[in-house]
C-alpha cells in the first residue's frame, strides 16, 4: 500500500506542476575577458593567471640572452687584454724601458728581451705549449 500511495502522490504532484503556469528568463551571456566585451578591470587578473600558467620559453629569447652575455664577456676580455697590452708596451717602450721581463696572465706567459736594434716578444700558451715569437725593430733617432 505504501508503494501505491507514493506513486499516486508523485502523479498528483506532477499533474499539479504541469497545470501550473511556468515562467522563464532569457539566458544572457556576459563575457569575462575584456577583449570580448567583459569587465575591463578583469584584465590584470586574467593576465596574471595566464602568465603564471605559461610554461613556454621562447628559444630565440634564450639565444639572444646568451648571445648578449657572450658579447659582454668578449668585450670585457678584450678591454682587459687591451689594458694589459698597454702595460706591456709601457714596460718595453715607455719612459723607463726595461731590458727584459716576464709577464704571466691567465694561461699565457709573455717574455720580452731588448737588444740594440730590436725587441723580441715570446708568447707561450701554458696549456698547449704553443709559442708565438714577435720581433719588433727599434728606431734609433738622432737628437
Amino acid at each position: 500500500m505504501g508503494a501505491k500511495a507514493s506513486l499516486s502522490a508523485m502523479c498528483l504532484l506532477w499533474a499539479a506542476a504541469a497545470a501550473a503556469p511556468s515562467s522563464a528568463q532569457d539566458l544572457v551571456y556576459q563575457p569575462v575577458n575584456p577583449s570580448f566585451g567583459g569587465n575591463p578591470f578583469n584584465s590584470d587578473h586574467l593576465l596574471g593567471l595566464a602568465t603564471a600558467q605559461n610554461k613556454y620559453t621562447d628559444p630565440a629569447a634564450a639565444r639572444a640572452n646568451a648571445t648578449q652575455a657572450n658579447n659582454f664577456a668578449q668585450q670585457l676580455q678584450s678591454r682587459l687584454l687591451s689594458a694589459l697590452s698597454s702595460q706591456v708596451v709601457e714596460a718595453i717602450f715607455g719612459e723607463n724601458p726595461q731590458e727584459q721581463g716576464t709577464i704571466k696572465f691567465g694561461g699565457q706567459t709573455v717574455e720580452f728581451f731588448r737588444s740594440l736594434d730590436e725587441v723580441t716578444l715570446t708568447i707561450t700558451d701554458d696549456a698547449t705549449g704553443g709559442i708565438t715569437t714577435i720581433v719588433i725593430p727599434t728606431f734609433i733617432t738622432a737628437n
